[in-house]
């Protein structure tokens, strides 16, 4: 038998039961963490997605309007046979409303990335942990009278002492 087992249906010892504690608080810790951290990415994705389509807003804006408005405007031209001027506005109005509605989109996916609390749930859970342990009594165990002397005892009871040799 080696050093770190112990024989059937014996308790375990003190010190395995707080190395034990310790291995399960020090995982615990770890599952926390690592849930802070992926809640925390999915909120980051969210922010990205949303600094996207606010990106995806501005270079429509930027780089097609031009192009977009003088076709825009010449095809209004053609079919309305209204004035050129009035057909430009008609086209940049265009050009506006699909820009805000992608900066809506973003407005939306910004607002969903603020809202997620995934950080603070894992911390709000990690101090609800703590406070639990921190609560925490042990098991009552039946007092055993300790054994002052091994002369004491008498030599027919079949007690026996376990002495370590140092």
């Amino acid at each position: 038998m080696s050093a770190t087992e112990e024989p059937v249906g014996a308790e375990p010892s003190l010190g395995r039961l707080v190395a034990t504690a310790t291995g399960e608080m020090s995982a615990l810790l770890h599952d926390e963490i690592a849930l802070a951290k992926a809640q925390l990415r999915q909120d980051v994705k969210r922010g990205a997605v949303g600094g996207g389509a606010f990106g995806a807003a501005l270079v429509v804006l930027t780089f097609s309007l031009p192009m977009l408005s003088f076709a825009l405007a010449y095809g209004i031209r053609t079919w309305s046979g209204w004035h050129i001027s009035v057909c430009f506005l008609l086209s940049f109005a265009a050009n506006v409303v699909v820009a805000g509605l992608l900066a809506l989109i973003g407005t939306v996916f910004a607002k969903k990335a603020k809202q997620g609390k995934g950080p603070q749930k894992a911390v709000a859970s990690a101090k609800e942990t703590a406070a639990v342990l921190q609560n925490a009594k042990p098991h009552p165990r039946p007092a055993v009278p300790p054994v002052e002397d091994a002369r004491a005892l008498p030599s027919g009871s079949g007690a026996s002492v376990a002495r370590s040799t140092p």
